[in-house]
């Protein structure tokens, strides 16, 4: 009994203990949850003092900004309150196409035609362009750069002389409002092209059916989409549809072309977007299938040649005016006449490096004749773009 007894008090003093200890450890845990729980609220109330603090920083630089804007935007007026914005390229483009004689009027047109675009780093990283090869074709908006007007918009409207109406190619020298046509002459220079995109890589862009000529300023690029920028029911006027309005008749080579050209590529091979000389005569036909000249080259025969070749001079030389879009301005003013352009008469096109001569009869028959080295065109040493860094890309296609 009295073991029994000795044990029971001894069990109740365990209990106890461990009761006690039991206690201690909750108090203390409870404390220490009170203390975080303290620490906790004041957390979330500093949380809240930064996320106020940050949203009124925010709403200060946004007003900042829009104070900013307005006092940049009024700087900016002039007395009839023409406004202007922070426009600067992203980039520039390497064309095959050398000058405006012979680029597109429109897009596409030219499958062969290609150009390399080449963004300023310091503007858009190359990181800019992740994504980008996955669309198959994208809008550029560039700067129509050597339109030979643009001292005009610098003037004050009233005195800039800018025409509102351009003649259109389609419509053998028929005036539209140049807002109805896609004319490179506008109050504001800026285009708007599609092109094929056939690769990036780093900073640069590999585009085909490009229309846009050789040191273009871009000012943006943007992916294609189909669903929202093909619209099936659009309409636009007949003449736009005419298809074959300016295509010629059939182009041809002379016997010597080849052999010359294929001379001439030991040297502007080095800087070109395309792998062969063969590759190249490709790109003439197809850029000389579309009759390039410009509406009064067409129309009516140049007087002074005319007179010229009266005075018995041969081989008479003439550059095209063509501007690389859908119309051209009225700058002389002259009424076309029926009488056709001279069989002598050679025109010229300058792809890359090179200045290619041709003659085109009235039957609209193109013979290509010769191909120099242009001496207009400088050696850049632009070699960075050039097929060789695009090799892999165009060879799986």
């Amino acid at each position: 009994m009295a073991a029994a007894a000795a044990n029971s008090k001894w069990i109740a003093l365990v209990v106890a203990g461990m009761s006690a200890t039991a206690f201690v450890s909750a108090y203390i845990l409870r404390k220490k949850w009170r203390t975080l729980g303290l620490r906790i609220r004041e957390l979330e109330v500093s949380l809240k003092d930064s996320l106020e603090k940050l949203a009124a920083e925010r709403q200060g630089r946004i007003r900042a900004q829009q104070a900013m804007r307005k006092t940049l935007v009024q700087q900016n007026c002039d007395q009839t309150q023409q406004r202007s914005y922070p426009m600067t390229p992203i980039g520039f483009v390497k064309s095959c196409f050398s000058t405006r004689n012979g680029t597109p009027r429109q897009p596409l047109l030219i499958p062969l035609a290609r150009a390399c675009l080449v963004l300023d780093s310091s503007r858009a990283p190359p990181e800019a362009l992740e994504g980008l090869s996955e669309y198959s074709h994208c809008w550029i908006l560039y700067v129509f750069h050597l339109n030979t007007d643009l001292e005009k918009l610098w003037k004050e409207p009233s005195r800039s002389k800018f025409k509102a109406k351009v003649r259109v190619p389609r419509l053998k020298g028929g005036k539209l409002g140049v807002l109805a046509t896609r004319s490179p002459h506008r109050p504001c220079p800026i285009g708007l092209t599609v092109a094929k995109v056939e690769g990036v890589h780093g900073r640069f862009i590999l585009l085909s059916g490009v229309d846009l000529v050789d040191g273009t300023p871009v000012l943006d690029v943007k992916p294609y989409l189909p669903y929202s920028d093909s619209i099936q029911e659009a309409k636009v006027p007949k003449w736009v549809t005419v298809d074959n309005a300016l295509v010629v008749a059939s182009v041809n080579f002379a016997p010597n072309f080849s052999p010359m050209l294929a001379n001439c590529w030991v040297t502007a091979g080095k800087e070109s977007l395309y792998a062969s000389p063969d590759e190249f005569q490709t790109l003439i036909k197809q850029v000389l299938s579309w009759d390039i000249r410009s509406v009064s080259q067409r129309n009516r025969p140049h007087n002074t040649l005319l007179k010229q070749a009266n005075h018995g001079r041969e081989n008479l030389t003439v550059e095209s005016e063509l501007e690389h879009d859908e119309a051209t301005t009225e700058s002389d003013g002259l009424e076309a006449t029926s009488v056709a352009v001279l069989d002598d008469v050679t025109y010229h096109l300058n792809l890359e490096r090179l200045d290619v001569s041709y003659r085109i009869n009235n039957s609209s028959n193109v013979m290509v004749e010769k191909a120099t080295l242009s001496p207009a065109v400088e050696d850049t040493g632009r070699n960075y773009c050039n097929y060789t860094l695009w090799r892999e890309i165009l060879e799986e296609k």
